[in-house]
């Protein structure tokens, strides 16, 4: 039975010996291409670029085993047509105009061919019109652009409002090292790669292609609310009676004392 595990972790140790053997020992045990391609080679350069992120390995590292997986996939491509597997999309990749550095671009373009799509390298010092045109030939769904200089950086805020004024339904992700996310939002760019993992990220997210759909949930139906029960209204409560007055105590009259006799004085 395949290893798809072996085959991931010669992705991640960038063994271009090895790799295409256990590819082709898979292959004639009636894997499919499409297996493969998912499950071997994808899932490795996935673990590659978390790795990356995580400062646990480094580009070098990060070339070894995406140019080790690319190698392969180029031989695997035929296959994968023969048997209908579509790209998820096409994008277009290139480092900007007055910049002449690869290294980064390349990386990019291995990742995210890696990552299931079509990728049109325009190579480095890349005007905005041929970005575009390489665009619309391919009918590419976004535009990567790279840019190591500071002084190239600029001509980033040229390509995405060029590519917007050229009508194109594409979104521009942007990348390099001395480009920052705050750039990226200064200048209108739909998207920011701090590295070549991210790119993929990014690119999936912008796209709508970064795992297979899940089915919504449906909503749950509401229960009726049972109808609130009346509650009987309470008995009002008989009004006391007003307690009666005690009766005053009619006043004893007071006795008339009694006059005093006149003494009869002594004559």
């Amino acid at each position: 039975m395949a290893d798809m595990n072996a085959i991931c972790q010669a992705v991640l140790q960038g063994d271009r010996v090895t790799l295409p053997k256990l590819v082709d020992a898979a292959l004639r045990e009636g894997v499919s291409a499409k297996d493969i391609l998912n499950n071997g080679l994808i899932a490795g350069i996935r673990r590659v670029g978390d790795l990356f992120s995580k400062n646990e390995i480094f580009v070098p590292e990060m070339l070894i085993a995406a140019r080790a997986m690319n190698e392969t996939l180029e031989k695997l491509q035929p296959l994968l047509t023969a048997q209908g597997v579509q790209p998820k999309g096409t994008v277009v990749a290139g480092t900007v105009k007055g910049d002449l550095h690869d290294i980064g671009k390349n990386l990019v373009c291995i990742m995210v061919r890696g990552a299931g799509y079509k990728v049109i390298d325009c190579g480095v010092d890349c005007a905005a019109e041929k970005f575009i045109a390489a665009a619309r030939e391919n009918k590419a769904q976004a535009v990567l652009c790279s840019a190591l200089l500071t002084t190239t950086m600029p001509y980033m805020k040229t390509v995405v409002d060029e590519v917007k004024a050229s009508g194109l339904p594409l979104k521009v992700v942007i990348g390099g090292a001395p480009v920052t996310k705050t750039y990226a939002d200064k200048i209108g760019a739909d998207g920011y790669g701090a590295d070549a993992n991210e790119a993929v990220l990014v690119t999936e997210a912008l796209l709508g292609a970064a795992g297979p759909a899940v089915a919504a949930k449906p909503k749950a139906v509401a229960k009726p609310k049972a109808a609130a029960k009346a509650k009987p209204k309470a008995k009002a409560k008989p009004k006391a009676k007003p307690k009666a007055k005690p009766k005053a105590k009619p006043k004893a009259k007071a006795k008339a004392k009694p006059k005093a006799r006149a003494r009869k004085g002594r004559r």
